[in-house]
């Protein structure tokens, strides 16, 4: 909205600033952050005042999760929507579709871990939305998101899978392109709904993993950036920066009241929403590949799940003691601030790795 105020300017005043991309997602970042340290506090009295009895505890989890978590808040994710979505609309070009399709997607997702998080609250139970239908409408969403995408993406990109490191090979997959969006975008939404699990696990990491996406958006968005870098140009997701920045505002100002011990917690509402913000952002970049790096955290804690179900089934023992994966080391005995902060680390890491495939030709 701000960017409108260009049409003011002549070249050489203060209006000119928002202009720039780099400028308007510094603005992004800090109006985020200062609505998730004004209403953040609010907004948790209020869920507690609805909530008495705060989130349902998994009787199934760590036993300490039941005496120690209990009676905490959940729908946190609220406040970072509200933040990243106030933030995009206040700083980003609104005539820009990238802009659209990542708020569609992050709403969307929103909306279904918000009545996830609401049955859960209002039936006591931990359970929430059937498992079937939180997957039906996330592919109906994402079906949406991947056609939508194949729309926008130049003519010559267009069901095209890039490969990473190797900068001519493109891979066509056709009409399949959408199904593999898909994969993408709820494989990205529901991993991180996985690994939301103890104070400050999953917020962190999304953001790591989003700053990385963003910085690619701002590369491959710039023709004299992609061509430096040998990364394919696509017009226009430079502003998802904008995007990302207002996500990395909300998810700090989330923070502040998500460290250990957690006033509140983002529940399915939040982590949807960002997991599937950050799957439209790789497919909109055309950097699916990379996000399996960059998001590797979230793809061993679901593949975690996966492989100790599988194993279950045909064997009927467990590889872990508990998935997914960062409660198999509470169950070994690690203190939750030590698991939380070693998988920051490893998240970083990822991310640099990620970050390295836009040189490494």
């Amino acid at each position: 909205m701000l960017y409108y105020l260009t049409q003011f300017s002549d070249g050489g005043d203060i209006f000119n600033l928002f202009r720039y991309i780099t400028f308007r997602a510094g603005g992004a970042f800090f109006s985020a952050l200062i609505f998730g340290f004004i209403f953040g506090r609010p907004m948790i009295n209020l869920l507690r005042d609805r909530q008495r009895n705060g989130q349902p505890i998994r009787e199934d989890g760590p036993e300490w999760h039941i005496k120690a978590k209990s009676g905490t808040p959940t729908m946190g994710g609220v406040l970072i929507i509200g933040a990243l979505v106030v933030s995009t609309l206040l700083w980003a070009r609104l005539d820009n579709s990238n802009i659209w399709l990542v708020l569609f997607v992050t709403m969307s997702f929103g909306i279904v871990g918000f009545f996830d998080d609401y049955k859960k609250v209002t039936h006591s139970d931990s359970k929430g939305v059937s498992v079937k239908t939180k997957f039906l409408v996330s592919i109906a969403i994402a079906c949406v998101a991947g056609y939508w995408a194949v729309q926008l993406h130049p003519e010559s990109l267009s069901g095209m899978l890039a490969v990473p490191v190797f900068k001519d090979l493109l891979i066509n997959l056709g009409f399949l392109f959408i199904p593999f969006a898909v994969l993408v975008i709820v494989g990205s939404a529901h991993s991180v709904n996985l690994t939301d699990g103890l104070d400050g696990l999953a917020i962190m990491p999304i953001m790591i993993a989003s700053v990385s996406l963003g910085v690619i958006a701002y590369a491959v968005g710039r023709t004299d950036f992609a061509e430096y870098l040998d990364v394919h140009y696509i017009p226009g997701t430079g502003e998802l920066l904008i995007f990302v920045a207002g996500l990395v505002g909300g998810g700090l100002g989330f923070l502040w009241y998500n460290a250990p011990p957690a006033a509140v917690f983002m529940g399915d509402t939040g982590s949807l929403a960002l997991g599937g913000a950050v799957g439209a952002i790789a497919i909109l970049t055309k950097h699916e590949i990379v996000l399996a790096i960059v998001g590797g955290l979230f793809v061993a804690e679901a593949m975690s799940v996966i492989i100790q179900v599988a194993y279950f089934k045909s064997t009927g023992k467990r590889i872990f003691l508990m998935s997914p994966v960062h409660h198999h080391f509470e169950k070994k005995g690690w203190p939750e601030s030590q698991i939380v902060i070693r998988f920051w680390i490893i998240s970083l890491i990822l991310a640099m790795i990620g970050l390295a495939t836009l040189k490494v030709r």
